[in-house]
């Protein structure tokens, strides 16, 4: 395999992405995961350290940000998957479509969890750990 130049995201570069096209679109749904779950895991982590030392406000940060950024993005990544694979299934609403639907999206999130959580090392990582920092901080 050969090296290729950072285009979108160093993860993707890393994990030698074959598609280059599809890199912007895989770097966007990865961003909006992270966006949409950043309010809601910060919101969990008030919750859950409320009244506690900065320690378990740490660790409340990292593990409710952790969760709703990967809760988010495997629900886009399943969303999208879905639209992908909705051109074959039967029509809407009967027992045929149903069965299909639920099975596409496991199908997609056992794909998400198998390959598309490594997308968010190194740099994912390093930024929930700022981020759980910066909340553990904010507390004090």
């Amino acid at each position: 395999m050969r090296w290729r130049p950072a285009l979108s995201s160093i993860s993707i570069n890393l994990y030698y992405w074959e598609t280059p096209g599809r890199i912007p679109f895989v770097a966007l749904l990865y961003a909006l995961g992270g966006a949409l779950a950043f309010p809601v895991g910060l919101t969990l982590a008030r919750l859950l350290s409320r009244g506690r030392h900065w320690e378990t406000a740490l660790a409340a940060a990292f593990v409710c940000l952790l969760g709703a950024t990967l809760a988010f993005t495997a629900g886009l990544f399943a969303l999208q998957y879905r639209s992908y694979y909705a051109e074959w299934h039967a029509p809407a609403l009967t027992l045929t479509w149903a069965l299909e639907f639920v099975f596409t999206i496991l199908t997609a999130l056992c794909q998400f969890v198998v390959l598309g959580i490594r997308l968010y090392f190194p740099l994912g990582f390093a930024a929930l750990i700022a981020a759980s920092i910066w909340f553990a901080r904010q507390r004090r």
